[in-house]
């Protein structure tokens, strides 16, 4: 009853005519300590990138009942995988029986966790052919504290997902847990400039695969040339409170003749599709189904209502930058191009991005419109931005080389300024934030790796930082 009478005591408070309501907090961070994952982790740059530290890789960090997961390669090229309890200074490790075949930057390790069982799972080490699957004991996230983190826990490596196979083209695994802890993957099939999106489904027994959403084909025409043949890059894909699935994502065409010099990169517009039949069915903004997973009618370039920012392929736009939701289920987006203002013709892709490239806050507001902020930080950098909302829906941007810039939800998302300058990080560029961790502790958890040369290998850390509470 105790609860009871308190909980009433706080809300005629609250309801209560003349009783100010403490306004919520703006967005700040205050650093809390790092750890080392790696005092020398494998290091490599390519394609503008380190396979450790690729912000697309989803979740190369992520939080679970109180305890922290990582993933990386040593020096050995070993994959690894990291525990520590939130808090806790050191991490325990295990290798997952695997070694990094290439130095390829895409070849990422990602995590999944499916609640319905309490497996921990890996997928690693792909870039349009095969990938390496790895799956822990049942239970082993359910209880940290009472079951040993050693390498009998996880299973064999396998070439498949427990005998499924998907395609012999496959990038960019991202695994998400349904509302009713199930554990979805998602991934492309194919190659860049030619490539469909799928997604397979774990129920707790079996993997399923659902199928693809996305075509490749169709006509797209600037004002330079046309294309025939594309891919749909995400910029994540999550649900919300709600149950909601979202999606923003950038088209990359196969055909150079629709860029103004071949210097740039063909990707153009930022697109959106939801679905509320766990990814079965797609809907653009308006609410118009726009695809079917496993169907005939597929999220096509030719679909209507896709487009909520346009931008043609002329301004080095980046692919596969970041999103999240709100409070509301809202969905919110990180975009990043050369702006007009300097120019309507990049001429060298990674050049252009790293003199004048801007990154800019994309989301849907409470009336259904969607508006757009830039962050006022110059990138500095050809490389991506990670967004996170606190649970005051505060939004931070968490730039290359470690930069943290934040906007209140109070001002629309519009007072963007830099609240942390990363000095002393010596950050590579790219950074894997984690999303999951947020919404338990309120702490934002950012892995990156300092900058070495060639392939001397270099220390992988994570820096914690409290948002307000």
């Amino acid at each position: 009853m105790r609860r009871r009478t308190v909980l009433a005591t706080a809300l005629a408070v609250a309801a209560a005519p003349g009783v100010a309501r403490a306004a919520a907090p703006g967005p700040s961070v205050t650093r809390t300590g790092t750890t080392t994952l790696d005092g020398r982790a494998i290091y490599f740059v390519s394609y503008d990138g380190l396979v450790n530290n690729n912000s697309f890789q989803k979740n190369g960090l992520l939080t679970y009942k109180g305890h922290q997961y990582a993933v990386w390669y040593t020096a050995d090229r070993n994959a690894v995988v990291g525990r520590r309890a939130l808090g806790a200074s050191t991490w325990q490790t295990v290798k997952a029986g695997h070694t990094l075949r290439y130095d390829d930057s895409h070849n990422v390790i990602s995590m999944g966790v499916s609640e319905i069982d309490g497996r921990l799972h890996l997928n690693m080490d792909s870039h349009s052919d095969g990938f390496t699957y790895v799956k822990s004991v049942a239970g082993l996230m359910d209880d940290p504290a009472g079951l040993s983190w050693t390498a009998s826990r996880f299973g064999a490596p396998q070439s498949t997902l427990d005998g499924l196979t998907l395609t012999s083209r496959f990038t960019y695994p991202q695994f998400i847990t349904t509302p009713e802890g199930r554990l979805q993957l998602s991934y492309r099939a194919g190659v860049s400039g030619n490539g469909r999106n799928g997604l397979a489904e774990y129920d707790g027994t079996r993997w399923t695969a659902l199928g693809e959403w996305t075509s490749s084909t169709g006509t797209y025409r600037s004002e330079h040339g046309s294309s025939t043949a594309r891919n749909m890059y995400l910029h994540g894909i999550d649900y919300d409170r709600g149950g909601r699935l979202h999606a923003f994502f950038t088209w990359r065409e196969q055909n150079g003749a629709v860029m103004c010099a071949s210097g740039g990169i063909t990707n153009h517009d930022t697109g959106y599709v939801w679905s509320d039949d766990r990814g079965r069915t797609w809907r653009n903004d308006a609410g118009t189904v726009v695809g079917v997973t496993g169907g005939a009618d597929r999220v096509s370039v030719t679909g209507t209502g896709l487009v909520v920012d346009p931008l043609n392929p002329d301004h080095s736009l980046m692919n596969q930058e970041s999103q999240f939701t709100d409070s509301a289920g809202r969905p919110h987006a990180i975009i990043s191009y050369v702006p007009g203002r300097f120019g309507q013709c990049t001429t060298g892709y990674v050049a252009d991005r790293t003199a004048h490239g801007r990154a800019f806050h994309l989301r849907k507001n409470a009336s259904g419109g969607w508006r757009k902020t830039e962050i006022p930080v110059p990138l500095d950098s050809s490389q991506r931005t990670r967004l996170i909302l606190d649970r005051y829906d505060n939004a931070y941007a968490v730039l290359p080389y470690g930069r943290i810039a934040g906007a209140s939800a109070a001002s629309g998302h519009t007072d963007w300024k830099l609240l942390y300058d990363a000095a002393g990080l010596n950050a590579f560029g790219e950074v894997v934030v984690d999303e999951t961790r947020i919404a338990q502790d309120g702490v934002l958890s950012v892995m990156y790796q300092e900058k070495s040369s060639g392939t001397t290998p270099s220390a992988l850390r994570v820096a914690d930082f409290r948002l307000p509470v």
